[in-house]
C-alpha cells in the first residue's frame, strides 16, 4: 500500500522581510523626523550618499558585462545592430511625443501667469553653483557630443561611471568578441558572465541597504527645505507630476498594451526599485537590478544590455516634458510672449539638448539654460524660479525617465520578437517570485 506524501507547501515570509514595505517604512519614517528633527534629518544625508555612491561603484562594471555578453551571445551581429536601430528610432519618438506633452499642458493650465516677474530683480547668482557644468553641454553642438561618446581609454570611462562611453567600448568589445568565436571566444565570454554573476550577488547586497539611502533622502529634504516648500511654484511642481502621471499611463500605457502587457501590472511588479527612485531621486540607484528583473520578465538579456544603457543617455521621457514645460512656465512667468516660430525653436532645440544629459550634475538646470540661450526671447535669468524646487521635481523626473527605459526595453524586444510573453504574465500576475536582492 502506497503512502501519498503532500509536498511541503513554503511558509510566506514575514512583511517586515519585504524590501518594499523596508523602503516605505524608511520614507515615512524620513518624513516624521525631517518635520520632528530637521537639523538631525540633514545630516543623515550621508547614509544617501553613501547608498549612491555603492550603487555607482558597481553600474559600471556590470553594464559593460551584460552588454558584451549580450552581444557576443546573439550569435547575429545584423540581429544587435537591428535592436540598436530599433531603439533609437523608438526614443526619438518618444522624447518628440513628451515635448508635446509638456508644451500642450504649459500652455493649456499657464502656471506661470499671475506671477509678473521682473528679470532684472532675480538673483544670478544663485546659478553659480552649475556654471562648472556647463562646458559639458555647450558650445560643440553634436559634433562634441559624439566626441564625448568615446572615452579617452576604456579603463577612464570605468573609473569615471560614464555609462554611455561604457556602453561604447562594451559594444565594440561584444562585436570584436563575437568575431573572435571559437574556443578564445568561449573562454572570455564564459570568464565575463561567471563575472557578471558575482556583480550582480554583490548588487543583491548593496539593495539590501536601500531602505537606509532612502530614510536619508527623504530625512535631509524634508528637514532642508520643509514640506511647505513647495507652496510658492506648487503649480508648477503638480502639474509636472500630473504630466509625467499622464505620460506614463496614457502614452506609455497604450504602447505597453500594443505589446499585451499591463501598465498597471507592470508598475507593480516595478515597485521596489521605483520607491527608491522617488526617495533618491536617481535612477542610477536601481539600474543593475532593473535590469535583472527585464530579464527574469522574459526580455532577452542581449535587448537589455543594449536598450537600458543607451535609454539613460538617449531616451529621457520626464526629462523632456520638464523642458518643455519649464521653458513656456519661465516665459509666462516674466510676461515673455511666445510666437510659433519660437515654440518650434525650443522644440528642436530641446530634442538636441536632452540628449546627454545623465550623468552631469545639475543636469536639467544647466540643459535648461543651454535650451534658453538658444531661444533669445525668453530671459535665460528666469532659471532662478525653478531653482528652489528643482529636486522635488527631479523625483518625478527620475521616475518617468525609468519607467520610459523599461517600457522601451520591452516595447523593442516584443518589436523583435525577443519578449517571452507567457514568462512575462506569469510574472506580472505573481506566478514566479523574482528577488533582485539574491544576486
Amino acid at each position: 500500500m502506497s503512502t501519498i506524501t503532500a509536498a511541503p507547501v513554503a511558509e510566506p515570509k514575514p512583511l517586515y522581510t519585504s524590501l518594499f514595505v523596508q523602503v516605505l517604512a524608511a520614507l515615512v519614517l524620513g518624513v516624521i523626523l525631517g518635520m520632528v528633527t530637521p537639523d538631525f534629518a540633514v545630516s543623515l544625508k550621508i547614509l544617501s550618499d553613501a547608498f549612491l555612491k555603492l550603487i555607482s561603484m558597481i553600474v559600471a562594471p556590470i553594464v559593460f558585462c551584460v552588454v558584451v555578453h549580450g552581444i557576443a551571445g546573439a550569435g547575429d551581429l545584423k540581429k544587435v545592430g537591428r535592436v540598436g536601430v530599433k531603439a533609437l528610432v523608438y526614443f526619438e519618438v518618444m522624447t518628440t511625443v513628451a515635448l508635446v506633452v509638456g508644451l500642450l499642458l504649459a500652455y493649456l493650465f499657464g502656471p506661470g501667469h499671475g506671477m509678473n516677474i521682473d528679470p532684472s530683480t532675480l538673483d544670478a547668482k544663485a546659478l553659480n553653483t552649475y556654471a562648472d557644468n556647463a562646458h559639458k553641454l555647450s558650445g560643440g553642438g553634436i559634433g562634441a557630443f559624439l566626441m564625448n561618446v568615446i572615452p579617452t581609454t576604456s579603463f577612464d570611462a570605468l573609473s569615471r561611471n560614464d555609462v554611455l562611453q561604457v556602453l561604447f567600448f562594451a559594444v565594440l568589445f561584444g562585436v570584436g568578441l563575437a568575431l573572435v568565436g571559437g574556443e578564445k571566444g568561449k573562454l572570455v565570454t564564459s570568464f565575463i558572465d561567471a563575472a557578471s554573476t558575482v556583480l550582480f550577488r554583490v548588487m543583491g547586497l548593496i539593495v539590501r541597504v536601500a531602505p537606509l539611502g532612502v530614510l536619508g533622502a527623504v530625512a535631509y529634504t524634508v528637514g532642508k527645505y520643509g514640506v511647505g516648500s513647495l507652496k510658492q511654484l506648487v503649480s508648477l511642481v503638480m502639474l509636472f507630476y500630473v504630466s509625467v502621471g499622464i505620460f506614463v499611463l496614457g502614452v506609455l500605457g497604450g504602447v505597453m498594451a500594443l505589446a499585451g502587457i499591463n501598465i498597471l501590472k507592470f508598475l507593480a511588479y516595478l515597485r521596489e526599485e521605483l520607491m527608491i527612485v522617488l526617495a533618491t531621486a536617481s535612477s542610477d540607484a536601481v539600474l543593475p537590478q532593473i535590469m535583472k528583473k527585464l530579464e527574469r520578465m522574459g526580455v532577452k538579456d542581449s535587448v537589455v544590455g543594449l536598450v537600458i544603457p543607451t535609454g539613460y543617455s538617449f531616451n529621457l521621457d520626464a526629462f523632456s516634458i520638464y523642458l518643455t514645460l519649464a521653458v513656456v512656465f519661465i516665459a509666462q512667468a516674466t510676461n515673455t510672449p511666445l510666437s510659433f516660430g519660437d515654440l518650434l525653436l525650443v522644440l528642436g532645440v530641446s530634442l538636441i539638448t536632452s540628449k546627454g544629459a545623465h550623468g552631469v550634475p545639475g543636469s536639467a538646470i544647466v540643459i535648461l539654460a543651454a535650451t534658453l540661450n538658444a531661444v533669445p526671447s525668453i530671459p535665460a535669468i528666469g532659471l532662478v524660479l525653478v531653482l528652489s524646487v528643482d529636486w522635488f521635481i527631479g523625483m518625478a523626473r527620475a521616475l518617468g525617465n525609468l519607467v520610459g527605459n523599461c517600457v522601451a526595453t520591452v516595447v523593442v524586444a516584443a518589436w523583435e520578437g525577443d519578449l517571452d510573453r507567457a514568462t512575462a504574465v506569469k510574472v506580472l500576475e505573481g506566478g514566479e517570485l523574482v528577488d533582485v536582492t539574491a544576486g
